[in-house]
């Protein structure tokens, strides 16, 4: 256990080429979850917990860590699932990640180790798994199931960020005649899309949606079949990072190796924004980077890029 705990903080440094590193981890129970350590700034030991007066259930308390004051969301009890017992909390641990541009911790069972693997081997939920499932992706590892949280769902509801765009950005994208192209969302997770799509029709764009970046890029091929160019059917793409099947990187990397799709402007847009690595954007060829989520810097964004264009 020290191992993992100790190697956390390098392997957070390392971006991978379709690649993640994967903290597995457990709730009540058998089932084994996973969290992209990218993501992880630390783990420790469930520390002291201070309440929060008419706080949501599922925080169950804040702890001051390093100088900063972190809320501890309780994982089991966010998913569904009954919350780890208050008995249980001083042999439990918290694993502090970082997602769009917010600090909080997350309280587990168990921390058991890190595994390498590839994102072809993370596979979309199963189908009948249904909407309300919060998982963004499954694998297995030495034959066990292991289930990939959708963490920004579980953000999404228990701390919602603004969605809207400002009435001062929806003035100024008025003034201007819409692009008549759509922009390409690529991203695994339904809130995510959801998000960003509400953004971007609020300032007049039409949009195109998938899951992921082979998703992506088989979409690609398929308009450019005929000759054209991938410019010519798309505003822009903004794709997120982690994705089953396909990372962000690969896929940007593709598309820059393409000369149908080349010319086609990329945004990587993503929740890694604290461990973000900027040298790996502009080695797969990225045309831009934003961490995830401000309304109003994501539609400004868009209208100064198809402005230029």
């Amino acid at each position: 256990m020290a191992g993992v705990l100790d190697s956390v903080n390098q392997r957070t440094q390392l971006v991978g080429q379709n690649r993640l590193e994967l903290l597995l981890f457990r709730l009540r129970g058998r089932q084994i979850y996973g969290i992209n350590v990218f993501k992880v700034k630390e783990v420790l030991q469930c520390p002291k917990l201070s309440s929060i007066p008419n706080s949501r259930t599922v925080v169950r308390g804040v702890a001051h860590i390093r100088g900063e004051t972190i809320p501890i969301i309780d994982l089991s009890m966010a998913i569904g699932l009954p919350g780890i017992p208050q008995e249980s909390l001083s042999t439990s641990f918290v694993i502090i990640t970082e997602y769009n541009r917010k600090t909080q911790g997350f309280l587990v069972t168990g921390v058991d180790r890190i595994m390498n693997m590839n994102w072809e081997d993370i596979l979309p939920p199963p189908k009948g798994a249904g909407k309300d499932v919060y998982l963004t992706a499954v694998t297995k590892i030495e034959d066990k199931l292991v289930e990939i949280i959708d963490v920004e769902k579980i953000l999404a509801e228990v701390s919602p960020l603004r969605e809207d765009v400002t009435d001062a950005l929806l003035s100024k994208s008025a003034e201007r005649t819409p692009g008549l192209l759509p922009v390409l969302i690529v991203d695994d997770s339904a809130v995510a899309r959801r998000q960003i799509e509400r953004c971007l029709t609020a300032i007049g764009m039409s949009v195109v949606a998938k899951n992921d970046g082979k998703q992506a890029l088989e979409y690609l091929k398929q308009v450019t079949e005929d000759g054209s160019k991938a410019r010519d059917h798309l505003a822009l793409v903004i794709s997120d990072v982690e994705m089953p099947e396909m990372d962000g990187y690969t896929l940007v990397s593709r598309c820059k190796n393409d000369p149908a799709l080349r010319d086609l402007f990329i945004m990587l847009h993503t929740s890694l924004s604290g461990v973000f690595n900027r040298a790996m954007v502009q080695k797969v060829g990225a045309d831009d980077f934003m961490a995830k989520f401000s309304p109003d810097e994501l539609a400004e964004r868009v209208m100064e890029i198809i402005d230029q264009a």
